[in-house]
């Protein structure tokens, strides 16, 4: 029961999406799963901070990532930490947990040479299949959203005459996000285009982007088109979405832009997250150094 009034709670009240809600519910499923099989069935109300421990050994010799385990830990907090706030529980079994230490893992990205390559070859058709997939790299290139504020792209918000678009980020957090004014445009004649071909498309197919056929996109769709033409250009293992993301950061942080713009540009909610990619920025000024100074 506990667990469906906390569901409640980060869905009305926090207002987080469905995507983190549902992974918030798996984890105290999967705690609970560990519990039922190794502690007879103790409800989660009930337990002990050396149960957590457990499941967390349990999970490291699982090879679970030590980052992967943070981020179930950060789902107990709240989740107990919702329980305190109901008067369901005294105690919080996390104050004597310690988390295992995370690797710094520097974010993949691809090269300014290699993007510059994939958008002035001729990868993409002359026609509106062509512009659909070349305005996608671009939107998530020149614009570093992420993949759930693309998928929420609607036509209506592209400011076509201040090249700009509105997105909403993480917990409904609205920004503004400025594009090349050649983008604005060619996001307006593909707009005329696509609505030339497809003139009865129904009215809950709003997405901006569309299918081959004309259907509203989603993220399975876009992860395959992305790393379809990633994979032209670059031969590592990810080629998401999320690379382009990464990829925009680096390259203006390597040009000398404000960490603190970009923290905005990318909707982070602390500068913590942004200077991640300083360490590419770094990783590149050191090379620069052993190639150059002449005492290297």
């Amino acid at each position: 029961m506990s667990v469906k009034k906390f569901e409640n709670f980060l869905s009305f009240e926090k207002r987080f999406s469905p995507h983190t809600v549902l992974a918030y519910i798996q984890d105290l499923t999967q705690l609970t799963h560990f519990l039922d099989l190794n502690y007879s069935e103790t409800p989660l109300e009930s337990i002990h901070h050396s149960h957590i421990r457990s499941w967390m050994v349990s999970l490291m010799e699982n090879g679970m990532e030590p980052s992967s385990i943070h981020r179930k830990i950060s789902s107990l907090r709240s989740y107990f930490k919702f329980l305190m706030r109901e008067g369901l529980i005294s105690k919080n079994p996390l104050v004597k947990i310690q988390l295992p230490k995370k690797s710094k893992r520097i974010p993949v990205f691809v090269s300014e040479k290699k993007m510059d390559e994939l958008l002035d070859h001729q990868f993409f058709q002359e026609d509106l299949i062509g512009t659909r997939d070349r305005l996608l790299i671009e939107l998530f290139y020149c614009s570093g959203i992420r993949l759930s504020e693309f998928l929420n792209l609607r036509e209506q918000d592209i400011d076509f005459n201040q090249s700009q678009i509105k997105v909403l980020g993480k917990r409904n957090k609205e920004r503004i996000i400025p594009i090349p004014t050649y983008l604005s445009q060619h996001l307006r004649e593909y707009i005329q285009q696509r609505n030339l071909a497809f003139p009865n498309r129904d009215e809950d197919q709003t997405t901006l982007f569309i299918t081959d056929e004309g259907n509203s996109i989603y993220p399975k769709w876009i992860y395959r088109k992305v790393k379809q033409f990633l994979s032209l250009i670059s031969t590592a293992q990810k080629r998401s979405p999320h690379i382009l993301r990464h990829s925009i950061a680096t390259h203006l942080l390597n040009r000398g832009a404000d960490i603190n713009a970009i923290k905005e540009l990318l909707g982070h909610a602390n500068l913590g997250a942004t200077q991640v990619y300083t360490h590419n920025s770094t990783e590149r000024l050191k090379n620069i150094y052993l190639q150059a100074h002449p005492k290297a």
